[in-house]
């Protein structure tokens, strides 16, 4: 089965370029468009996308927004991919912090696109890790956010799940932290799951976000 996307921006040309790339694709079917988050809820709930590609920034509902809003509502909400003008930008931030699941620069080559759909909708590694440590480093309160310190104290992480949320921070997948650890995918999969229901996590990268913001890693 195709991966399905919905383009949410303001720009015409934005829509009609990542249309293009993403649909010269065998694997991916962009299934809808909406002009402004404010359309999100409604065409989530019609379409089922697996992904939805945001502007960050838009008139009427901007991008962080529409993402609490569909996650506040969906039952079982897409996976959110913001694009983005400005890598090193707060909003995108906010919007990871909200339950996006990554982002992606406007001037992406075609492949990184291609790539960072794929990636987000398979769940299984860190969108740009390099950049969400950047974002980290200067919007994440350098781990001093309470809440975040206390939600990591009540996770009560075992040492191997502390060891595999440190990798994941990194970047690595699943596999590859199969490989480092010695130990079967399946054995990873299942300490991701467990970090994720420990931390109340959405996915992987809601789980790195609480531990930079925790300070269990430090995001330098």
């Amino acid at each position: 089965m195709p991966v399905t996307v919905l383009l949410v921006d303001d720009e015409p040309l934005v829509r009609a370029g990542l249309r293009a790339v993403l649909e010269a694709q065998p694997d991916i079917e962009v299934v809808g468009e909406a002009a402004d988050g404010a359309a999100v809820i409604p065409l989530v709930r019609q379409l089922r996308p697996d992904v939805v590609a945001m502007d960050v920034r838009m008139p009427l509902l901007d991008g962080i927004e529409a993402t609490r809003a569909v996650l506040r509502t969906v039952a079982e909400p897409p996976k959110i991919l913001v694009v983005t003008t400005f890598e090193n930008d707060e909003y995108v931030y906010e919007a990871l912090r909200a339950g996006a699941d990554g982002f992606l620069l406007k001037r992406a080559r075609p492949a990184e696109i291609v790539h960072a759909v794929r990636l987000v909708a398979e769940g299984e590694s860190l969108l740009f890790p390099a950049s969400v440590r950047q974002l980290a480093a200067e919007y994440g309160e350098g781990g001093g956010n309470r809440a975040a310190r206390a939600a990591m104290e009540r996770a009560q992480l075992t040492e191997r799940e502390a060891e595999v949320l440190r990798l994941m921070a990194r970047g690595l997948s699943n596999a590859e932290i199969a490989a480092r650890l010695t130990v079967g995918t399946e054995t990873v999969k299942s300490h991701v799951s467990a970090v994720l229901a420990k931390l109340g996590a959405r996915d992987r990268t809601q789980a790195v976000i609480a531990a930079y913001e925790s300070g269990f890693v430090a995001p330098g």
